[in-house]
């Protein structure tokens, strides 16, 4: 048995088992509550910079399949498990998932109390540590020690496509959408394909004048990692094609929305990330499940009030509030009706977890410009 640890940048150690690759990595540490989809989990560009510690104890049940990856790789920084599954059984397995943490090169450590290491991340929040695996415990408190926050970093510029591609309609063809690629998961595109439309992802340093030269029918802000204030560039192109063409974000790409708009956001104390959120919908009560994956949200509050509850005033028109956390009553979803721009923190896509609301791509579909 390798030895292996998880130091957080208080001091804190966890002893445990090395059960992926080797060496040291270090990342900003978050629970994720899913009880499954670990492999969708640890593609997600979303957890860029981040360490994944799991509470659910059983990891790695059903195996690893190419089929559900949201990216050619890995981009978690790490994985924390309690007990990984000593052998995988499923239908659709290619290997397990130990095989596919050290093809990849992630540090995961295992055998962990992740009960106790979970509580002290609800204590304390979400903070910089570091996973090692196979090394001394001296170089692992050291790494630990000089982890950076993500705070101020802009991860998107190590996630998003290096070059615009193309995913196409299935069935009947409904108009063209224009992808700006924050970190985007690959169920996305399926999703906004599946209601006919032809997907253009784009990088996010793409100006608004390459994207009005695409002439698209409508514009979609995908997920991403980290920090929303420092994607100024995206923000900047946001703002300048809002009213040309309606515009749906969510998650990262809701937050981009908000900033645009002239919201602000804020740092959560440990962040949503897990497929058992509730989430409500304002207008008439509504109440679906929904999977999250964000360390930050948008709060409207700094916009000029209007006079009814849960609208505000902007540059561009009236802000409405439409969805709302039942856990902590942070804002999951906002509407600017004058310019056809709509958003939601959360992944109606799931991959993993519920599918409630996915039928918001059919909504954004029926928003495209005749």
């Amino acid at each position: 048995m390798t030895p292996g640890y998880v130091v957080t940048a208080d001091g804190a150690v966890f002893e445990g088992r090395s059960f992926g690759a080797a060496g040291i990595s270090t990342g900003e540490l978050v629970f994720n509550t899913s009880m499954t989809g670990y492999q969708e989990i640890l593609t997600d560009p979303s957890y860029a910079g981040q360490i994944v510690l799991m509470t659910a104890p059983h990891i790695g049940n059903y195996g690893i399949t190419e089929k559900d990856n949201q990216a050619a790789h890995p981009f978690a920084a790490g994985l924390v498990v309690r007990s990984p599954a000593r052998r995988h059984s499923n239908w659709r397995a290619q290997g397990s998932l130990a095989e596919f943490l050290i093809e990849h090169g992630v540090v995961a450590i295992a055998d962990v109390d992740t009960r106790r290491l979970t509580r002290h991340v609800r204590r304390f929040g979400s903070m910089p540590a570091a996973v090692g695996g196979g090394v001394d415990l001296a170089e692992v408190e050291s790494a630990a020690a000089g982890a950076p926050r993500l705070e101020g970093r802009d991860l998107v510029a190590g996630v998003t496509t290096a070059h615009r591609y193309e995913v196409s309609s299935i069935g009947r063809r409904r108009g063209h959408v224009v992808a700006l690629d924050l970190g985007m998961k690959r169920d996305i595109g399926i999703r906004l394909a599946d209601q006919g439309l032809d997907v253009t992802v784009v990088p996010a340093h793409t100006d608004a004048a390459q994207i009005e030269s695409m002439h698209p029918d409508a514009l979609f802000l995908s997920n991403g990692p980290g920090d929303p204030e420092p994607l100024v560039g995206p923000v900047e192109v946001v703002r300048s094609l809002l009213g040309r063409v309606p515009v749906f974000g969510i998650c990262l790409g809701h937050q981009v929305l908000g900033l645009a708009l002239g919201a602000s956001t804020f740092k959560l104390p440990f962040g949503h990330h897990g497929g058992n959120h509730p989430v409500q919908r304002i207008s008439d009560g509504h109440v679906a499940i929904t999977a999250h994956n964000h360390g930050f949200a948008v709060d409207l509050n700094n916009l000029g009030n209007s006079d009814h509850p849960g609208t505000f005033e902007s540059p561009f028109g009236r802000i409405v509030q439409t969805h709302v956390n039942l856990n902590d009553g942070t804002l999951e979803g906002l509407c600017a009706p004058e310019v056809r721009a709509s958003s939601v923190q959360y992944h109606p896509e799931a991959a993993p977890g519920p599918h409630d609301d996915v039928g918001l791509f059919a909504e954004f579909a029926l928003e495209l410009k005749p």
